[in-house]
């Protein structure tokens, strides 16, 4: 990405960014990832930013949102629900950050969604991850690119 981080970091920065997205429900925060990096989390935090155009904690609210999008879009699940799975122990901030990075809140979002979707006690009974296919990230995807036209805005 030409960002100027030391060649030898990269890989560090890639194992921590693997943590984010394979424990993006968890409990996550800048000591944990730098630590699964392996250097301090002030370091850390200037060279993932610099490397990947927002720093690990907006990473880790993006990489929750873009499930929590794809298990409204695909499961009969509540958004109350969906909200605990993807790590919020908050419904409003997780309605807020929904919107803020998708364009609208979370019901609609959902109830525009159509197709098929997965009774939700199939996704318990297989996990989360396993149940529902999830998209690959981009370093610089986001989640606003969703197909949110011609959606209106609820007052």
């Amino acid at each position: 990405m030409g960002s100027g981080v030391p060649i030898e970091l990269l890989a560090h920065l890639r194992r921590a960014r693997d943590v984010a997205d394979r424990n993006y429900a968890e409990p996550l925060d800048l000591a944990a990832l730098a630590s699964a990096a392996g250097v301090s989390k002030y370091h850390f935090l200037r060279c993932f930013a610099a490397e990947y155009g927002e720093t690990p904690m907006q990473y880790v609210t993006r990489r929750r949102i873009e499930r929590a999008a794809d298990l409204l879009r695909a499961t009969n699940l509540t958004v109350t629900e969906v909200c605990s799975l993807v790590g919020y122990t908050s419904l409003g901030t997780f309605s807020r950050r929904f919107r803020e990075l998708v364009g609208v809140p979370p019901t609609t979002y959902q109830r525009t969604q159509s197709g098929a979707r997965i009774p939700g006690c199939y996704v318990f009974m297989l996990g989360l991850n396993s149940a529902i296919p999830e998209k690959q990230p981009g370093p610089s995807a986001t989640y606003r690119r969703l197909d949110t036209t011609n959606h209106e805005e609820t007052p």
